[in-house]
């Protein structure tokens, strides 16, 4: 029996989903479901967004992109959608999926639907300024594709102010002179909110379905989507002076009532949490004492009389939530979500 729960609602990435149409007014919103929907599970999360009328779809790997349209097929939906493999793929290999072809050898080696990927500035995937005078210089490269979009991939989008954003949407407007005219994409999650500039006809965000907040330092438009439990397997009753976990790290400075919850960093929460997570009962909170081991982690309750082996602890919620954790760890909440292990049960709640 599994001693964490998992509770992800997908009624709550619809409607973070459609909030991003709303702002998102130039065209069309994709979701970005790469590794496996940031950790969630990109089989119920995407079909809960094909059911909501979302027809865009990202991976990060063609392995990703097989088991999702087996997923959407599943749903009776898999017709007329696009699933974009970001990392590209040889052609005529995988006829259900559209590649982003980011080179001009990805280019020469494919024939059909694909997606152009411009590197404005992120210098990471992407075709760089030479690659792209030489398809200037010999169009006839582009002769076998039918180019569904050109896209670009912000890299301070998180941040308004900062001088690359306006740099890149200047390098690819400039580089889709350059190039057959198509349907453009260009805003992550954090890009949607940089205004109308940053429209095109295809945004593509991730992490805002998720809950994580797009624009750092100011309130969060996004909902939470998940909440994250351990179960108390164990209470013991400390004295004054008795140490509690590894390396004896946290003494106990009075009587202490210890829980001990079955989850620990082999489920993704940090070990470098240790003191500063606090866990969620009946609307206590409750701290986090000695260090946090694979499979454990230890919480003061003696303030909270109700808690028994068998209850519930929350560590992700409404009251800390993954960018709260992030910055409990110094990461950010990508990492957190994609670290979470698959020791949970999980709970989808339906949209």
């Amino acid at each position: 029996m599994a001693h964490g729960l998992l509770t992800i609602d997908c009624g709550a990435v619809v409607r973070n989903w459609r909030r991003l149409c709303e702002i998102h007014a130039g065209g069309a919103v994709a979701a970005v479901v790469k590794a496996d929907a940031y950790g969630l599970g990109a089989a119920p999360i995407a079909t809960a967004l094909l059911s909501a009328g979302c027809r865009h779809f990202f991976v990060a790997t063609v392995g990703e992109g097989r088991a999702l349209g087996r997923a959407l097929d599943a749903a009776g939906g898999g017709e007329g959608v696009m699933i974009a493999v970001l990392d590209g793929f040889r052609a005529g290999q995988f006829p259900r999926l559209t590649p982003v072809l980011n080179s001009l050898e990805d280019i020469r080696a494919h024939k059909g639907a694909a997606i152009l990927h411009v590197d404005s500035g992120m210098s990471r995937l992407g075709l760089p300024p030479d690659e792209l005078e030489t398809l200037a210089r010999e169009p006839e490269l582009l002769a076998r594709l039918d180019i569904l979009f050109i896209m670009t991939h912000l890299a301070a989008a998180e941040d308004p102010s900062h001088p690359m954003n306006l740099a890149q949407l200047e390098r690819f407007n400039e580089a889709c002179r350059k190039l057959p005219r198509a349907r453009r994409s260009i805003a992550n999650s954090s890009g949607v909110f940089l205004g109308p500039r940053f429209a095109s006809e295809l945004a593509r965000p991730g992490a805002a379905l998720y809950g994580i907040n797009p624009t750092p330092g100011r309130p969060n438009p996004m909902e939470p989507v998940l909440r994250l439990e351990g179960q108390v397997l164990q209470l013991r009753d400390i004295p004054p002076g008795q140490t509690v976990g590894y390396g004896g790290a946290w003494l106990a400075t009075g009587p202490t009532r210890i829980a001990t919850v079955g989850l620990g960093y082999a489920d993704g929460i940090p070990r470098r949490i240790e003191g500063r997570l606090r866990g969620q009962f009946m609307g206590q909170s409750l701290p986090l004492v000695g260090r946090v081991s694979m499979d454990l982690t230890t919480f003061d309750v003696t303030a909270a009389p109700n808690v028994k082996p068998g209850r519930w602890i929350e560590m992700i919620g409404a009251a800390q939530d993954v960018d709260a954790m992030a910055e409990m760890t110094g990461t950010i909440g990508y990492e957190v979500l994609t670290s979470l292990g698959k020791r949970f049960r999980r709970e989808y709640l339906p949209a």
